[in-house]
Formats: C-alpha cells, structure tokens, sequence
C-alpha cells in the first residue's frame, strides 16, 4: 500500500442497519484523503479560502470489494489518474484496504476547481499548479492536455 493519505477506524454513526459501513461513509474517507493529499504538497485549504476557490465534484464512482465492519481500521490511498497539466481538471482513484490489507473498495472522483464567488470553474494560480504537478500518479496516468 503506498500513497496513503487517511488512516482511521470506522465509527458507529458510519455503519448502517445490516452493521456495516454505510456507502456515504467510504466517500467520507475518500474526500478526506483526498484533502491531506493536497496538504502533503502544499496546497493548503486556507490558501484555498484566501484566494475564495475550491474544489468540486463531476462525478463520484465507488466500487466495493469487500465489506467493512465495526471498529476495522482503514487506509485510504489517493493518486491522480488524469489531469490538465495546470491541475485545472483532474481524477483521483482512491483505494480503502482494511486492516488486514484487504483491499475493501475503490472511489474514483473526475473533479475541477471553482472560483466560490463568481461560481465558476477556475484554473490553479501557477505557483499552486507547480505543487499539484507534484502529487502522486497511477501507473496508467493520462494527461487530459
């Protein structure tokens, strides 16, 4: 496992009725790792909030593998499968493995950047682009330039 950006345990408010973890709790994992993702190069959130942009979501896939239960502590990893070569546009594959290695789902998210004020998408101001450049890429990276 490399990459990994998350780790913790399950909580009870994320299982549901059949006491496993609910589907929106492993989106939960995901946008956090995500988020530390971007912290480990820099690209910090309160920057973000200075410059009134953030990211947003096109599409969110999640595929299950295996269950996960109560108190299993999971490991999320995130890379970027594709992106503009300023970070405009992006897809990041996350992996959740529990804490017996195994490999519990996968969570695929095509997102971009928008200005909060003018609610429009936005580039990377150049100096953040070069710290996105810098962010881990899957072994079948395509860039989307």
């Amino acid at each position: 496992m490399d990459n990994i950006y998350f780790e913790g345990p399950v909580m009870w408010a994320q299982l549901d009725a059949n006491m496993h973890m609910r589907h929106s709790a492993y989106a939960d994992f995901a946008a956090q790792a995500r988020m530390n993702m971007l912290i480990s190069v820099g690209l910090e959130v309160n920057d973000l909030m200075r410059l009134k942009m953030g990211p947003i979501l096109f599409r969110e896939e999640l595929i299950y593998h295996r269950e996960v239960g109560p108190n299993d502590v999971l490991k999320v990893s995130c890379m970027i499968r594709r992106s503009k070569k300023d970070g405009s546009r992006w897809s990041v594959q996350h992996e959740i493995f529990r804490q017996d290695g195994v490999k519990a789902a996968t969570v695929n998210v095509d997102g971009a950047w928008i200005d909060v004020l003018k609610r429009k998408l936005t580039a990377l101001p150049e100096d953040l682009a070069a710290k996105f450049q810098t962010l881990p890429y899957t072994e079948d990276y395509e860039s989307l330039d």
